[in-house]
């Protein structure tokens, strides 16, 4: 497959998580969270589709377009490992859906993120939160969700936080 297809298919499987993950949050009150900026094309999907929402955005340093860039209120800039650990005692298990796009390509890296952000998740998602991540994880009170219809098993981890 060539690299052109495999970033299609990536960015179809994505959006279908997505979409999927705000209807199942539709009734869970609560923020979203985006981790990881990049461009912005996936903040500003969630922005369209979760109208009335607060949506706070976690980037290490932001490069996206300003149209696709949260306001200084809803943008935490810097580290991950720094940005989360406040976000937890802020929130407090508020939050209704958190998208993690944190994957950087390089394996030891990309587990040290994954077994940070899963041990902060229990934290930050209310009951009934959704976590759509790019990177696999394990997190502790919560149930792995089947991947929408289309999407390949390991392209996606996804569960919702139990009481």
């Amino acid at each position: 497959m060539s690299r052109l297809d495999s970033f299609i298919r990536r960015l179809e499987a994505q959006r279908a998580c997505l979409n999927y993950a705000l209807t199942l949050v539709r009734d869970v009150p609560g923020p979203i969270f985006e981790l990881g900026l990049g461009n912005g094309r996936t903040f500003d999907h969630l922005r369209e589709h979760s109208a009335g929402r607060e949506i706070f955005v976690f980037e290490r340093k932001v490069a996206a377009h300003p149209e696709s860039t949260p306001g200084p209120k809803f943008l935490f800039e810097g580290p991950i490992e720094e940005s989360i650990p406040a976000a937890v005692t802020r929130f407090q298990r508020t939050v209704a859906l958190i998208h993690a796009d944190l994957g950087s390509g390089r394996p030891e890296i990309d587990q040290k993120t994954s077994a940070f952000l899963a041990k902060q998740v229990p934290g930050l998602l209310r009951p009934g939160g959704i976590i759509l991540s790019d990177q696999p994880l394990e997190i502790s009170g919560a149930e792995v969700l089947a991947l929408p219809e289309g999407v390949a098993p390991g392209r996606y981890s996804f569960f919702r936080m139990i009481g």
